[in-house]
C-alpha cells in the first residue's frame, strides 16, 4: 500500500532530475545563457548539482520500495 506514493514520487524526481540535466547540457552545447542575468557558470554549476540531486533523490525513492 505505502509503495504507490514511493513509486510516484521517485518517477517525478528522477523525471525532474533527468530532463533538467538534459536542458543544461543543450543550452551549454548551443552556447547559450542557463539563466538570463546571472553568471553562465554559476548558473550551470547550479541546475547541474540541482538535476543531480533530484536524480539522485528520485533513484534512492525507488530503490526504497
Amino acid at each position: 500500500m505505502d509503495s504507490g506514493p514511493a513509486i510516484f514520487t521517485g518517477t517525478v524526481f528522477a523525471l525532474f532530475g533527468g530532463a533538467l540535466l538534459a536542458w543544461t547540457g543543450t543550452r551549454l552545447r548551443r552556447r547559450e545563457p542557463v539563466a538570463l542575468g546571472v553568471n553562465h557558470i554559476a548558473s550551470a554549476a547550479l541546475a547541474s548539482v540541482a538535476g543531480a540531486g533530484a536524480l539522485a533523490l528520485g533513484v534512492y525513492c525507488l530503490t526504497r520500495l
